[in-house]
């Protein structure tokens, strides 16, 4: 008999969403491109998308960076040690995947894609569905009461 494993039961690497989030937001647009019927300019849709994408990725980063500060690593399917509550953590338990879904923005703006933007919500959904209820419910099992707390204290996005 094989012992459970100590791990979220997340079957692929959760940015692989928001990276087929924005591919298939820019084949779309070639196919069936989208007119709002206003244009941002180049100057300022460059400097919005990439403060968004620059937001997205000190978030993710931070948010690395005190996993790794913790002992832990990052990818959802290593077993975890202790819940990690401060840096991103004290406001949002996934800093790391609201930075992805920022990063659609970010780029969809960049891009101005508007197939980007319109599948965003999916793939916050998808990261909700496929990564973030497995790691919640592995967290509750091997933490219990103290997960419980720390999810009534800190938002799931914001």
């Amino acid at each position: 008999m094989t012992e459970p494993r100590d791990a979220a039961p997340v079957r692929f690497p959760p940015p692989l969403i928001p990276l087929a989030t924005i591919l298939l937001g820019g084949l779309l647009d070639r196919v069936w491109p989208i007119d709002p019927g206003f244009a941002l300019s180049a100057p300022i849709r460059y400097g919005l998308g990439g403060l968004v994408v620059t937001c997205a990725l000190t978030l993710a980063s931070w948010a690395i960076a005190h996993f790794r500060l913790s002992g832990q690593n990052e990818k959802p399917w290593t077993p975890t040690t202790a819940i990690v509550g401060a840096g991103p953590y004290r406001f949002t338990r996934n800093p790391m995947y609201l930075g992805m879904v920022l990063l659609c923005i970010g780029a969809a703006v960049l891009l101005s894609n508007w197939w980007i933007l319109a599948l965003t919500p999916l793939c916050a959904l998808a990261l909700q569905w496929f990564a973030i209820r497995p790691e919640e419910a592995y967290l509750e099992s091997k933490f219990g009461e103290d997960y419980r707390a720390y999810k009534r204290r800190v938002r799931r996005w914001l």
